[in-house]
């Protein structure tokens, strides 16, 4: 079932249509990494919805919403959890990039990357984690980057959005792991998406010839690893970042 809220009414809901399995909902999940996610969960059965600031994702529940703008936060999950039920899988994934170099680099452009990345992450999870809380279950599962770690020359406002997302999610995960809510952090490396396509041939020879399995990763090696995170499988673990950057950032 599609539906779209926020910019159009939603069609019949999932919930409605009587599917099984959890919640799922999957930030900035119209493309990329997040569409590779949000994919996983349903092909597994999983009630998904996708937020976006374009148009309806097909065969998922979307909604519209701009992670800087707390109403707009409030609305977007709001309409989730009255579509499909309270949220039992958040993941964390919209995220923007502007990279220059730092004398290049305006506040605005700095302020923006972590606004979105950041303060956009702490927005969703507030408005999401109450209902969690009550059902005293639940996965978070925020998606950071190798940068984080490896810094990467031109993305200081990047690579400080994404390792901002460590110490959130490891804080979070002993706030609230008393209430059966794990908190994870995946790190991928080199994905092939439209943010790394723009990356000249030179550029890319440079990065494989750092990444010990001589090859970018598909969004599908990311979305494995957040599906095998919200997984029973994975119930003890918590706290913990995980690459997925074919050992780009090993030692890290």
């Amino acid at each position: 079932m599609t539906g779209e809220v926020g910019g159009a009414p939603a069609t019949e809901s999932l919930a409605e249509a009587g599917c099984g399995g959890r919640v799922v909902l999957v930030t900035g999940g119209n493309r990329g990494i997040g569409r590779a996610i949000a994919g996983a969960f349903a092909a597994a059965g999983d009630k998904v919805a996708v937020t976006t600031r374009s148009g309806p994702v097909d065969d998922l529940f979307t909604v519209a919403c701009d992670v800087t703008d707390t109403a707009s936060v409030d609305r977007a999950v709001g309409a989730v959890e009255a579509g499909l039920g309270t949220i039992e899988v958040l993941v964390a994934n919209a995220g923007v990039n502007d990279d220059k170099l730092l004398l290049q680099m305006d506040e605005a452009s700095f302020g923006k990357v972590l606004d979105t990345n950041l303060v956009g992450t702490f927005r969703v999870v507030r408005r999401a984690l109450p209902r969690m809380l009550r059902a005293r279950k639940g996965r978070v599962i925020l998606i950071s980057s190798v940068v984080a770690f490896s810094g990467a020359a031109g993305q200081v406002n990047y690579a400080a959005s994404k390792a901002g997302l460590v110490g959130f999610g490891r804080s979070l995960a002993r706030e609230i792991g008393g209430r059966n809510i794990t908190v994870n952090v995946v790190a991928p490396g080199f994905i092939e998406t439209d943010m790394t396509a723009g990356l000249t041939e030179t550029r890319r020879g440079e990065v494989l010839g750092q990444v010990p399995l001589k090859r970018f990763g598909h969004p599908e090696d990311v979305a494995a690893l957040v599906r095998w995170l919200a997984s029973d499988e994975a119930g003890y673990i918590t706290g913990a970042v995980l690459p997925v950057d074919g050992g780009l950032g090993m030692g890290h």
